[in-house]
């Protein structure tokens, strides 16, 4: 049997959780515990992003390093970009 506590919150948060929680047919109990599933781990996080990236390395078959992940904020964008150099690169073409 799982282990309860106890979390104190505003009565506002309390009972707007409370309300969200009815709207879905939930107890609040359950409400909170979805919500807190859903919420990644600062480890997780790290994991998932490592995790997309190397499907993007398999997928498009380049090896992208971190840093190259990391040096644009437009992720896909970058990796066209990157991929592009490299293949213009392999080719000993220039930009």
């Amino acid at each position: 049997m799982a282990q309860h506590t106890t979390i104190q919150v505003s009565k506002e948060a309390r009972d707007h959780l409370a309300q969200v929680a009815k709207d879905r047919g939930l107890t609040l109990g359950q409400l909170v515990e979805q919500l807190a599933a859903e919420q990644l781990t600062a480890e997780q996080r790290a994991e998932r992003l490592q995790a997309d990236r190397e499907i993007v390395r398999d997928t498009i078959g380049l090896d992208l390093s971190d840093e190259e992940f990391d040096r644009a904020p437009d992720v896909l964008g970058n990796i066209y970009k990157i991929a592009a150099e490299k293949v213009r690169a392999a080719r000993g073409t220039a930009a």
